[in-house]
Parts: C-alpha cells; structure tokens; sequence
C-alpha cells in the first residue's frame, strides 16, 4: 500500500536544520530609463522600447549596443536572451544604419525562429518589410535554401519511424536483423556526420564494424536511388557547399552581421558553418549558456562557449545574470548547484522575479509513492485555485523514470500532454514481446500477440507469420505458435527452441508477473537484447536494461499475471481517449516531459521527479562508484576525466530542471530504485554546502588503512556560512514528524520497520547538548502543531537524517563529545502498529507526563493505518536509546 499524504520539507533529507536555504541576492532595479541618458545618441530607440515596454538593464543595453566583432553573451537561464537578440537587431537597423537583409540569426527550432521574427517585427520603428528581410533562421532551414539556390533538388526524408523500416529491411537483407538496433545505427551515424566526417569514413576495424557500415553504405545508397536526403545530409552538404569560395564569398558579403541563438548547443558542423560566414569580418555575436549544455549526446560541444575568446581573440564578453523568471530562492538553488562544476564560466544570477515559495523537497519510499504524493498534490492544488493544470509540469530524467507518473495521472483521470510521447510504457517495442508472451499464455491464440514473439526466436517476422497463416488454414491449433516447429526453413535446433518457448509460454500463467518477466529474461530476453557489438551500442543497452529494470518495478504490485494484462490494456485505451489534448495547444493539462525537452519552457509550478542517485545523476555517470573489480567487467572503460565530464552534464541538467521553475517548486527523491536503495542526489546536498566523498579517493584510503567512513568526524560539512560554530548532528534518528521515512525503510528492507539509527548505529557521532535539546523541542512538539498549512502542501520542519554517502562532520571542539559505536543501547517503547498481517507500519506513541502532549489525532483511539487506512492497536517495541524524551 502507498502512503497517502505526501509531505514535504523545506530541505533535503540528510541536511541538518543548520544549513540556510541558498538564495540568490536581488538585482538592482535599474533599467534603461535610468541608465540611458537622453542626450546620449542612441536615447530616442532606447525611450522608444520603454514606450511599448521594453525596459532592458544594464548588461542587456551593453550587448545591445555592440558593433562591430565578435561578442560572446553569457545568457543565464530566463535572463531575456530572446529580448536582447531581438533588440540588437532592431538597434543594427535603427541605431548603427545597418540594412535589414545583412543581419543573420541563427536559431536551432522553427518555434524559436518564428518567435525572433514576431519580436523583432512588434519593435516600434521596424517597417515589415524590414523585419521580414532579417533572415531569422534554424541552422537546417538555412542549410536548405543555400542547397535549393544551388539547384539540389532531393527530398526531405526525415520521418525517423520510415527511416527505422528502411534500416530493418537492410538489416533483414545482409542477414542481421537481430545484430543491431536501428536507432543505435542512426544515433552513430549522425554522430559522424556531425562531426563534418563521411559514411564511407566509418571505422571498419572489428567485425562488428564492417557489419554496421556496410549496413550503413547500404541506407546511403537507398536514399541516393531515391534523390532523399535526411537532416543531417542537410548540413553535411551545405558545410560542402560553403568550402567553396564562389558560395562562400557572396554569402559573407551578404551577412555583415551574425547572431547564434542557444551556442551551447551547436555541434561541430553548425560552428564551421558560422566560422566560415563571419571569417571576413568577424561581426559574431553568440548567445548562450555554457551552463545549460545539455545535449553532448547530439554532438553539442561546451568547448564553443569555453575557448570563444581563443578563437576570437579581443572577443568581449557580456554576462547577462539578472534572472527574471524564478523566485530568488529557487533561482539560489540552482546557482548554487551548477557553481561546484569545474569546466565553466563563472556567473552569479541575481533574482528579480515574482516572488512565489522556497523550493519543497520530499523523500518517498519508491517511484509508485512518489507518484501517487505528486498527483495527489497537484490535485488539491488545482481544486484549492492555487494553480490551473496548465500551470504544472513534471519532468523526469529518461522515459522509462516517467512511467509510475503517467500511469498514476491516467488512472486519476488527470489532463496531461506527454512531450515527445512513445507509446504507453507497455506497448513500447523493448517492452511488448514480453507482454505478449504473457497474453499468449492467458489467450495462446491472440492473434495481436503473435508477431512481436518471433523476434527472440529469431523467426522473420513476415515469412514466419505467413507460415503460421497458411498452417492454421489447414489445421488450427490451440498454440498456433507450434507450427513453426515443423517449418523447413528453420534449422532443427530452432524447431526444438519453439517447442520450449511454448512451455514456456504455458507455465507464465501460474507465475506472479514480476517472477513471469524474470524468468523470460534469463531464459532468453536479455540475450536476445544483448546483440550486437557492446562497444558501439553501449549507450543502448544500458538504456534498455533500465527500462526492463523498470518493467519488473511495476509488475510488482500485482499478484497474477492476468491482472496485469489487464491493467496495461486499460492503461493503453484511457491514454488512446486523451490523446486529443495533445493537438489542443491550449488545454488545461499538465505538462509531462524530460528535463532535455524542457529546456527552453518555464512554468509557474514544476515537479522535478527521480532527483536520486543513479537517476539524477544517471548511474552512467557514476561508473567511479562502481569497486574496480565490477568496474573491470564493464563493455567500455571510461577514464576518470571522461565520468568527471558526465557528472558534470548531469548537474547541468539538474540545473535546467531547477531553473524551469518560476514560482513553486518540488523536488521529490525516491528512496529506492528498481528495488535498490537510492540515496537523494548529491547535487541536492551539495547545493547545501554538503561534501559528497569521492568513491575512488575513499577506496584508495581503505586500501591505506585510512577509513574516514561516512558520517565519519573526519569528513567535511559546509554550511553556507551560517553554522555560527555549532556541530551538525550525523546520528540517525527517527520522529512521528518522519514516520514516512522510517515506513520507507521497512519496506526497503522488507520487514517490520527499522529506525535508521540502527542500520548506522556504528557510524554516528555526537550532538552537543545545545543542539541535541534543538532535537528535543522538535521530537516534543505535537505533529500538528508542527505542520504549516500552505497551498503547496503539508510542510514540516524536519530533523537532519545521515544519507549514506554523504559526510556531516561535527567540528573538533565537538569532537570530546563523540558517542562509541560499540553496543546499541535499546528501550521498550509503545507504539502503535498495524493490525493487518501484511502491513508493517507502526508509529511510536507520545509518553506520558507532563511534558507530553497529546496529539489530535490519537486523542480519541488508535489513528488510521497510513500506508493501508486501516485499523492500528497498541503495542511495544524495542528501538535504540536516542536520548530524545529522556533516559
């Protein structure tokens, strides 16, 4: 059972009480009002802005103002970068005389394109026809009518689900179907071309390779047959084109002045293409944010923000940091975060948005809790008039991570719009044999399920459903799957292999769907899967293990599998019946997207979803933590400087998250993953001041015989600076006000509840006795009187847990006070427990004297279960001795 009331904090779980809430300070109000005199020359286009509303501030009239050579702008997130490109081109054509058609702005969506066309064309002063001579361009759409004027004529094949189809016929044809994955085959290839390289230049040293880029040659020469060009041949052929010096040079005549919308974000290609149009006059402004470089996958280069004044020396550069979208406390969350990356530009954003809360944390037991808390929330907000749905967005780190909240918003009836939408979870093509194979053993005639299980079989899908056809034609069979068994184009081994996989398919229904999906993986999913050369489709596989990692979490909550079938059917028609929100643009539904699809969006309210280790940051980047000997194993060796680069977009992408926020924001953590206990990302604590050890320093130690374990007196805590010289506590302990965390616990462990004190008793150090009575009047306070009522939720003021991984030091003059880790020291306490058999929550009574107080809730009895609302009775248990009533 879930917990049905969420609760949120207002810090981490693992940050001690003492730790302030980063904020960022407040931006000086001045504007062009004041800062543009109006005897200055360019006062009159300056006034002209104010009079339609237009107010820029100091750093946005210093880029505004720029001439001539390149100009590298420092865009923080929601700073009104689109506002200053827009400005400057109004200020070339107005101020400096520049014609409209000589301005070039490059950008990399039709969206943002056809935004920097209206905002130049709403500038007052700015003719029509001058806004509509600036060429306001994505790179592609630039790349494409330089192709046309040059008389290249092929036709745009870009729909990736035709390129899919054409690569499995090429994989069918060269006898590989099975050996590769599509996307894995164009995801590589567009890499090399976007490093400006040629298919035929693809390596061939292993076999593996020569098998892809023969593949490859092939999906080129089909495309040549048929006068198609994709995306990226798009760029690969201008970048050609521009080589030559009769292209290029009428081009940079043309183009006197060049601006570059989201830098960050531009690859290697794009950057020749620009470098080659400014060459002759260098009249470059680049606007971006080294901090928000989320999409290295893609072939996005941070180096183009980090070396811009090497290869523009003289390049100014102007730091636009005054934020106008979050709260300062919110935008001092992030900042503080992002600031512990080493390979960027220094910048401190300065708040001056609408004031709205301080950032909510939350720590549920798993991914179904967290959902259940997110959309439970999220509706009392709408009914309270707080928010609209449209007013929310839940982002998440990868699509498999979404699938407890879009299950939880589907059931729940609630409106949403999933970005960039795949099927529903279950009907996603990694996931739908193993469905099948479970319809199968429900329905052996399911005709809809047939197809997808000949793939593991490594049966042609087409002959061999042709085969099946013609046999049951003949004489039907309750298994119509039995028929391959006797088809000559199998080799007899393969015939013996069907016969096992409907044994197979026959004993599932007796299974409990998690057992189901694991025993079809070790029998033969994951091997199935696991084609293929793991040094190309690295990336691949990880992504499919976690979603099949995932699949299991979900099945757990069901007892047979027909119940589970059931319910993924039922998922996939309410989805089918919402779908229409999403070709309303201007629908009251919740936003559902990855923090990568975020990117560019705010809203008033954001759940920032999965913020644990291994989620955010991704386990890819956390291959330091893996022991050596398991890191040995791994298909691919990654350097340490190669995982410190990773970790690093990790933490930009947590701050993108964070930043997408405006007024409220909620960040949630889940206790465990895919069964596996996670700790709340190091990113949240750090931006708190707490150091996160290094794994690899931590295991060199031990191997020195130095052990600074973790919640170790040695190790560091940083406070913000506002520790006033008081020692943090780093003892575990558990309070009615955290009863959620100690049901998390029980049911990560499976078994009755454990206070964390006890899983850490021999990694605790001491509280001075002015921070321990702090604890006190806090344990002693009535959970009612505790709790702040807000639009946003329940908050409380919660007592500091040690996370695993995480270091709270007490200072040395503490250190006199420090408890032994020898034998725990437990009471007898009464509680509270559940009175059904197969619920294990508990919650620890009030004492009684005079200092109790009784809470409201168990005035009148026994209070309601909270995981199953059921019926609670009075019991004792043994706990460990915390010192928190006395002893």
């Amino acid at each position: 059972m879930l917990s049905p009331n969420s609760t949120f904090y207002p810090r981490p779980l693992g940050v001690t009480p003492a730790a302030s809430l980063p904020q960022s300070p407040s931006a000086p109000l001045e504007t062009s009002r004041q800062l543009v005199a109006s005897d200055e020359r360019d006062a009159p286009y300056f006034r002209s802005l104010e009079e339609v509303g237009i107010r820029l501030n100091g750093p946005q009239i210093s880029a505004v103002r720029h001439g001539k050579g390149p100009l590298l702008t420092l865009a923080g997130a929601g700073c009104g970068k689109t506002t200053v490109l827009a400005a400057r081109a109004g200020y070339l054509m107005e101020v400096s005389g520049a014609h409209a058609g000589s301005i070039l702005l490059v950008t990399f969506t039709n969206k943002a394109a056809t935004e920097m066309k209206d905002r130049i064309a709403s500038l007052p002063g700015i003719r029509p026809a001058a806004a509509r001579a600036v060429q306001a361009r994505t790179f592609h759409s630039f790349a494409l009518t330089l192709l046309r004027h040059y008389g290249v004529q092929e036709e745009i094949f870009g729909e990736s689900r035709a390129q899919h189809t054409v690569l499995k016929m090429l994989l069918r044809q060269n006898g590989m179907s099975e050996a590769f994955q599509p996307e894995s085959l164009l995801a590589m290839l567009s890499a090399w071309k976007m490093q400006g390289s040629e298919t035929s230049d693809l390596p061939e040293k292993s076999q593996e390779e020569r098998d892809a880029k023969r593949v490859l040659l092939g999906y080129e020469a089909w495309k040549r047959d048929r006068n198609k060009m994709d995306f990226d041949d798009i760029l690969l052929r201008a970048a050609a084109l521009l080589r030559d010096p009769a292209v290029l040079g009428p081009l940079q005549q043309r183009f006197q002045y060049i601006m570059v919308d989201e830098f960050q974000d531009t690859n290697s290609l794009q950057y020749e293409i620009v470098q080659k149009l400014a060459a002759a006059h260098r009249n470059l402004m680049v606007v971006g944010d080294d901090d928000q470089t989320i999409y290295t996958f893609n072939g996005a280069r941070q180096e183009s923000i980090l070396e811009f004044d090497k290869v523009y020396p003289g390049a100014r550069i102007v730091t636009l940091d005054i934020n106008y979208r979050s709260d300062a406390r919110i935008l001092g969350l992030g900042s503080e975060l992002v600031a512990r990356n080493k390979r960027r530009r220094d910048k401190r954003l300065r708040a001056a948005g609408h004031r709205g809360d301080a950032p909510r944390f939350a720590t549920p037991s798993n991914t179904e809790e967290e959902a259940a808390w997110v959309v439970n929330q999220l509706c009392q907000q709408v009914e309270e008039g707080l928010h609209t749905y449209r007013d929310i967005a839940i982002l998440h780190r990868t699509a498999s991570s979404s699938r407890a909240i879009f299950e939880q918003l589907v059931l729940k009836d609630v409106p949403f719009v999933q970005h960039g939408a795949s099927p529903v979870f279950y009907d996603q093509s990694l996931i739908r044999p193993l469905m099948d194979h479970m319809r199968l053993s429900l329905n052996p005639r399911a005709v809809d399920a047939l197809p997808s299980t000949l793939g593991p079989l490594y049966v042609s899908r087409d002959a061999g459903l042709e085969w099946i056809q013609r046999s049951e034609e003949q004489q039907a069979k309750k298994y119509p799957l039995i028929h391959l068994a006797k088809w000559d184009k199998l080799k007899p081994f393969q015939q013996e292999q069907v016969k096992e996989r409907i044994k197979l398919i026959k004993s599932l229904t007796k299974l409990k769907p998690v057992i189901a999906i694991q025993e079809m993986r070790r029998q033969f999913y994951d091997k199935y899967m696991e084609s293929g050369d793991p040094s190309i489709f690295t990336h691949y596989k990880e992504t499919m293990l976690e979603t099949l990692d995932e699949f299991e979490a979900a099945a757990k909550k069901f007892e047979t599998v027909e119940e589970f079938i059931q319910f993924a059917d039922e998922l996939s028609r309410r989805h089918r019946e919402m779908e229409s929100l999403r070709r309303s643009q201007d629908s009251d539904a919740v936003q559902l997207m990855t923090i990568h699809r975020a990117k560019g969006l705010e809203f008033p309210c954001v759940y920032w979803i999965g913020a644990s280790e291994g989620i955010v940051p991704h386990s890819t980047a956390l291959r330091q933590d893996i022991p050596e000997d398991q890191k040995a194993a791994l298909t691919v060796q990654q350097t340490d400087a190669e995982l410190d680069m990773a970790l690093e977009e990790e933490r930009r992408l947590a701050y993108v998250a964070i930043t997408r926020a405006k007024q409220y924001l909620y960040i949630t953590s889940p206790a465990s993953h895919h069964g596996k206990p996670a700790d709340v990302s190091r990113f949240l604590l750090e931006a708190f001041g707490m150091e996160v050890p290094d794994k690899r320093k931590k295991r060199e130690e031990s191997q020195t015989g130095n052990h600074a374990s973790y919640g170790s007196v040695s190790s560091n805590w940083k406070g913000n600076g506002n520790t006033n010289g008081k020692a943090n506590s780093n003892e575990s302990r558990t309070r009615n006000g955290n009863a959620a965390y100690a049901r998390s616990c029980s049911r990560l462990q499976g078994r009755d509840a454990v206070s964390p004190v006890q899983r850490g008793a021999d990694q605790r150090s001491a509280i001075r006795q002015s921070d321990r009575r702090d604890f006190e009047v806090l344990d002693e306070r009535d959970e009612d009187r505790l709790s702040e009522r807000r639009g946003s939720g329940v908050i409380r003021n919660h007592t500091a847990f040690s996370t695993t991984g995480v270091n709270q030091a007490a200072s040395s003059s503490n250190s006199s006070g420090s408890q032994s880790s020898g034998t725990e020291r437990t009471e007898t306490v009464a509680i509270w427990k559940c009175s059904s058999s197969t619920c294990k929550a508990w919650l620890r009574q009030k004492p009684d004297g005079p200092s109790a107080k009784v809470s409201k809730k168990t005035a009148s009895g026994p209070p309601a279960c909270p995981l199953c609302s059921g019926t609670m009775e009075a019991g004792t248990r043994k706990v460990p001795v915390t010192g928190r009533f006395g002893r």
